[in-house]
């Protein structure tokens, strides 16, 4: 029995040496966690892990034949030393962060071991990696880490990148989106939500409006910092911006000192849309981006967009089968909390609105019978007609309601001769004819024998008289 356990025994040893000798066969796996959307992620294998034993913690590197000249530098000798076979051992009390680094700045141009992948908000996965250490490198401009698959490890991503959001705010309901309707000469609210992450400095935020919005200037631009007002002294508005665009806000450095991860950045400003602005599609864009230093090199987030969009109304005043009708006149209004707002139009392009129905802008539709508006808001108005064209009745219901809806969608398309115009609202008047008489003849019989009458009596005083002087 004696023999029989000691063989035993000595099988058990032999199958766990076994055990450690064969592990590096094994494939392995990293996991990356708390991925950042749209970075990339590097795995440099700088050592092979030749075997190892979990439970003595014992375990064999050698150099991958890429890294032996950096593993073998001077530089490097102050972390891990390499014998005379090419296996590592650490250098007690060496800095692995500063290794890594390290490591990163002497990448070889060719690397055996190396893979990439892009993240996309999930855990990023490498599969069936030969077992080693590994130096992991993410696009953020910070190392990730350094770790040994035996035969799988997990890395947490601890960097990480501020984000933009911006956004416009719409009149009608006071929500706020990536789009907006609005008339010409309307104040249009924007803000940019910046939510700070990780350790970045030097915090300058660029905004880019196109030519159909006007900025309103420096002293519409306000800044909250977690929901509280930041003073105007911890940042500075140039106009224009140093890269060209419409301006641009750069946050102080003792500012910037005192964001932690999750603070969220609000700026606030207004634009104006002018007479320029596009009618219709594509619209008038307003682009942010965020300039930031991390790890002393500069990056920037992706550019966010909103666009504001103002529209047409277009009036084809006709009688009869689409047969254009001039001389009828109108006025546009709309009402506001309850107050009636008339338009102001300028050579077919709003101006403005007035309260005052004597100042509103008379609409006249000429020989073609189109009445042209640009710069109108998606909102409900109302057309009023004021003086129909001579004979012609005014029309029916006065005033008449038109909605301009999401995405500019009113009226028709209407074809008169050669024109054709999009987005028309069709007016009608009908002529009237003279009112047929009804019952007798009237005061006219009157007249006529009243008349006969007279003339009868003027011939027989002419025959009297010659007969008296016939006689005579």
């Amino acid at each position: 029995m004696k023999k029989f356990f000691a063989l035993l025994m000595s099988l058990v040893m032999v199958l766990a040496m076994g055990t450690t000798a064969f592990a590096a066969e094994e494939t392995g796996s990293i996991t990356i966690n708390n991925t950042v959307k749209d970075t990339t992620y590097t795995i440099y294998r700088i050592f092979d892990l030749e075997s190892y034993n979990k439970d003595t913690g014992a375990y064999a590197y050698k150099v991958n034949s890429t890294w032996e000249t950096f593993a073998k530098s001077d530089a490097a000798k102050a972390y891990v030393s390499v014998d005379e076979q090419g296996y590592v051992t650490w250098v007690e009390g060496a800095d692995a962060a500063a290794f890594a680094k390290l490591a990163l700045e002497n990448a070889p141009a060719t690397n055996d071991g190396t893979a990439t992948a892009t993240a996309d908000n999930t855990p990023v996965v490498f599969n069936n990696l030969p077992l080693g250490y590994y130096l992991v490198d993410t696009s953020l401009g910070a190392l990730c880490g350094l770790t040994t698959t035996n035969p799988d490890a997990t890395v947490v991503e601890k960097n990480a990148k501020p984000t933009t959001e911006k956004e416009v705010q719409e009149d009608s309901d006071n929500s706020w989106g990536d789009k907006n309707d609005a008339d010409f000469g309307q104040t249009v609210n924007f803000l940019t939500t910046i939510t700070v992450e990780g350790a970045a400095k030097d915090y300058v935020l660029h905004d880019t409006m196109s030519s159909g919005l006007t900025f309103d200037g420096a002293d519409s631009v306000s800044v909250t910092l977690n929901g509280t007002a930041v003073d105007a002294s911890n940042y500075t508005v140039t106009v224009p911006g140093a890269d060209g665009c419409t301006f641009d806000v750069s946050f102080t450095e003792a500012f910037c000192n005192t964001l932690k991860s999750g603070d969220k950045i609000v700026v606030s400003y207004t634009a104006t849309v002018n007479e320029n602005a596009v009618v219709g599609t594509p619209g008038e864009t307003n682009k942010t981006h965020l300039d930031y230093t991390n790890d002393g090199k500069t990056e920037h987030t992706p550019e966010d967009t909103t666009t504001t969009y103002v529209w047409e109304l277009n009036i084809f005043k006709y009688t009869g089968e689409n047969t254009p009708l001039a001389g009828a006149e109108f006025i546009l209004y709309k009402t506001v909390n309850g107050v009636n707002q008339y338009a102001q139009i300028t050579d077919g392009k709003l101006t403005g609105w007035t309260e005052t129905e004597a100042e509103a802008t008379t609409l006249t539709s000429p020989a073609e019978g189109f009445i042209y508006i640009d710069g109108l808001d998606a909102d409900t108005y109302y057309l009023k007609e004021t003086k129909a064209p001579d004979g012609y009745n005014v029309m029916t219901p006065n005033p008449k309601e038109v909605t301009i809806g999401e995405n500019g969608s009113v009226g028709e398309t209407i074809t008169s001769g050669a024109t054709s115009v999009d987005h028309v609202v069709k007016v009608l008047n009908n002529t009237g004819s003279e009112l047929p008489e009804t019952g007798g003849i009237g005061t006219t019989i009157f007249y006529v024998v009243g008349a006969t009458l007279m003339l009868g009596a003027a011939i027989l005083l002419i025959t009297k008289k010659k007969m008296s002087v016939s006689k005579d």
